[in-house]
C-alpha cells in the first residue's frame, strides 16, 4: 500500500483464506532488524494485533524463533467473548500457523 516492501514503515494488505472464510489485514512494518527480529502492527476491521519475532542461533543448522503476539483492541462483541472465555480459539490457529512456517522454512 505504501513504503518500499519489508522496510520499516512499509504498509502491506495481507490476504488469507481461513477455511471457507476470507480475512483482509493490513500490516505495518514497525521495526524489521532481520536476521535477528522482526515486529509488526495488523489491523483487521475488528480487532488489532502486534507480533514481535526474535530468531536466535542454537547451532549452524538450527535456529530458535520466538513469537509474541498482543491483541491490542478487539472491538466486536463475540471475539471479546471468545478471547475471554475460551482463549485457545486464538493459541490454535496461531500454533498452526507457527507450524506450517517451520514446514515452510524447513523444506528450503
Amino acid at each position: 500500500i505504501s513504503g518500499v516492501a519489508g522496510e520499516n514503515g512499509a504498509v502491506s494488505k495481507m490476504l488469507y483464506e481461513h477455511g471457507n472464510q476470507k480475512m483482509e489485514l493490513t500490516e505495518t512494518i514497525t521495526a524489521n532488524n532481520l536476521p535477528g527480529s522482526f515486529e509488526a502492527h495488523y489491523h483487521h476491521t475488528h480487532m488489532d494485533n502486534t507480533m514481535k519475532c526474535t530468531f536466535t542461533s542454537i547451532s549452524e543448522n538450527q535456529t530458535q524463533y520466538t513469537s509474541f503476539i498482543e491483541y491490542t483492541r478487539i472491538n466486536w462483541v463475540m471475539p471479546r467473548l471468545m478471547a475471554i472465555l475460551v482463549p485457545s480459539i486464538y493459541k490454535k490457529p496461531i500454533k498452526r500457523w507457527l507450524m506450517n512456517f517451520k514446514k515452510f522454512v524447513e523444506s528450503r
